[in-house]
């Protein structure tokens, strides 16, 4: 466990100070070299910054042991870190997009020139292309070798940020090589990026707001534990299977139905022989309860 949470800490503090310094710099670009597009980026990358303090400080806490006040432990701070990041996502993505709209309204209906962005502005394009893509693989990397949602929901802010930069190259490209006449391509490059960040936020943050409100397991990871059930030895059925996530952890909660003359111990064995199955299958993490009741016959599944 204290390794799972160095890693995560580690690949977060990587991504933060390559932020730092890459936001700077994009930043110093989009105004020296008058690109809206880049400016936009630049923000985009600053709110990395908050999405990385966020699993810092949330990491931590969600590997704590559980105590008094969280009895099956804190897995939900990680799933709580993980929405807060899709909804800074969001709000960067609508962001960008309103900016991108009152730069070419100004243009179109209140004669506001657009200016010519600078090379240096689509050279920081680039290289953020190149270092949020590699911090992505990085990242999601680590993530999914930690099981763990906060990190990974990082890693695709990551690579948000180089779909963002790849719009923003083409915009100011567009705007530097093909005359004053495409200068609008720039803050039109924002808005296209936009709407990719906001699927991106959505798609990262429906997952947690299933687990936050006690959403069940997916039908198929049930059925490999209803298969485990069925399959032990003395076990006649089972019902009232209940299912949920907690953080990188499953919670599984059912009543098994066994031969009523069998002894205490007996079914205590076989209800043990059950859990340890779930704990190879799904980890030592898993919080299991099995509560066992003598067979009276077939009834319907409560699920």
């Amino acid at each position: 466990m204290e390794q799972r949470t160095r890693k995560a800490q580690n690949v977060t503090w990587v991504g933060f100070f390559t932020n730092l310094i890459l936001s700077l710099f994009k930043l110093a670009a989009g105004i020296f070299g008058h690109s809206a597009a880049m400016i936009a980026d630049a923000v985009h990358s600053i709110s990395d910054f908050a999405t990385d303090v966020i699993v810092v400080a949330f990491v931590r806490v969600s590997y704590k042991e559980s105590d008094t006040d969280h009895r099956y432990g804190h897995g939900k701070f990680e799933t709580f870190a993980a929405m807060l990041i899709s909804m800074a996502l969001l709000f960067v993505g609508l962001g960008i997009f309103l900016s991108g709209a009152k730069s070419i309204y100004n243009s179109f209906f209140s004669g506001m020139p657009l200016e010519k962005p600078s090379l240096i502005a689509l050279f920081a394009a680039v290289a953020s292309i190149v270092l949020k893509e590699w911090l992505f693989q990085y990242t999601i990397g680590v993530g999914k070798s930690i099981d763990n949602q906060a990190v990974i929901a990082n890693a695709w802010h990551h690579r948000s940020d180089a779909l963002s930069s790849i719009g923003a190259m083409l915009g100011i490209g567009g705007a530097i090589f093909f005359g004053d006449q495409w200068r609008i391509l720039d803050p039109l490059a924002g808005m296209v990026v936009s709407v990719l960040i906001a699927w991106v936020a959505i798609k990262m943050g429906i997952p947690t707001v299933k687990e936050l409100t006690e959403s069940a397991l997916p039908e198929e990871i049930e059925n490999e534990i209803i298969d485990i059930i069925h399959n032990a030895p003395g076990v006649k059925d089972y019902h009232r299977l209940k299912t949920r996530k907690i953080g990188s952890d499953y919670a599984i909660d059912v009543h098994v139905k066994m031969d009523g003359d069998l002894s205490l111990t007996a079914s205590h064995d076989i209800a043990t022989g059950i859990e340890n199955q779930l704990y190879d299958r799904f980890g030592r993490g898993t919080h299991i309860s099995i509560h066992t009741e003598p067979y009276l016959g077939k009834l319907k599944k409560e699920r």
